[in-house]
């Protein structure tokens, strides 16, 4: 029995490529230096997409696969496939939710508690020989007790505000509605006013086309001189421009991001900044949540081709 043809657009670990390879006939589009003849003599061949969520998949790439029945999206966010262009041709897409939602939930406190007691600068003040040859390091700011604000209460910021109720904080969040699995949390829908409340913005929510920049420069100097914000979700969910004129100003207190605009050639006036926390989109970054992702995609794929139910479908 032939194979389904797969164009894999970015790279997976080993333990996933092994797998992939024995199930699929893979073509290592990321590796392609000519991408558009490569497409012209494979592209009417190829069934499934397997991407990941900051590579997506274009409306030019889905149009040049005409036998192209299904996208299976390595990660939460499918904001870089053109779900339209899916439509448009009844094509699957899956991603891998829940999987990730702890890891990420954690990594983004370890921000937070990392920015505001500034675990990497004590670590470099012992390193250095300050601690022996100056003195203790500076005083830093505490967490417990404080207003934290969560914009987007979906499965990872619903996982953020569980945690942060461990550290007695006053916690608002911000969604299209209510949740009435958040009795005991304040609802304020506008982002400003959430801002404006607490001492600590967490970004939690879904990208899309209505939530781009939904962190502006109103909501950024909202937060105000103290404040901080963490990035866990996506780099188009803050203007990154109003966000480092406020850090670069003072207007903001810092930030703790995960993701970028262009990431990894992130804008070099963060590098300048001594107020922000930089991290290199790894807040799913551990084994068991990658295997897991890793599964995820495979499984989707395999149960498409077998004419089962998708796992996890976004379309």
């Amino acid at each position: 029995m032939n194979k389904p043809e797969i164009l894999q657009v970015g790279a997976y670990p080993e333990w996933d490529e092994v797998v992939l390879n024995d199930l699929f006939n893979m073509h290592r589009y990321f590796e392609i230096e000519d991408k558009s003849a490569y497409l012209k003599q494979h592209g009417a061949k190829i069934k499934g997409i397997a991407t990941r969520g900051e590579l997506g998949a274009d409306r030019a790439l889905i149009e040049s696969l005409p036998s192209l029945e299904v996208i299976s999206v390595y990660g939460v966010g499918y904001d870089a496939v053109d779900l339209a262009a899916a439509k448009e041709r009844n094509i699957r897409v899956t991603n891998t939710p829940d999987v990730l939602t702890n890891d990420v939930a954690d990594f983004g406190l370890a921000m937070m508690l990392s920015l505001s007691r500034q675990v990497i600068g004590g670590s470099e003040w012992v390193r250095s020989g300050n601690w022996k040859n100056t003195g203790n390091f500076p005083l830093t700011s505490r967490i417990h007790g404080k207003r934290v604000g969560v914009l987007g209460l979906g499965r990872i910021g619903f996982e953020v505000a569980k945690r942060l109720t461990g550290f007695d904080m006053e916690i608002s969040y911000s969604d299209v509605s209510a949740k009435d699995y958040a009795p005991d949390w304040n609802f304020i829908q506008d982002p400003v006013a959430l801002a404006e409340s607490c001492d600590f913005l967490f970004v939690t929510l879904a990208a899309s086309a209505e939530t781009r920049h939904i962190v502006n420069k109103e909501v950024i100097e909202a937060l105000g001189k103290t404040g901080m914000v963490i990035n866990v979700s996506r780099a188009a969910n803050i203007d990154e421009e109003a966000l480092l004129d406020a850090l670069e100003s003072g207007a903001l207190g810092s930030a703790a991001l995960d993701v970028f605009e262009g990431e990894p050639a992130l804008n070099p006036r963060f590098l300048a900044l001594d107020n922000v926390l930089l991290q290199p989109h790894q807040a799913s970054g551990t084994y068991e949540t990658r295997k897991a992702m890793g599964g995820l995609v495979r499984e989707n794929l395999v149960a498409h081709f077998a004419g089962k139910d998708l796992l996890t479908p976004v379309l």
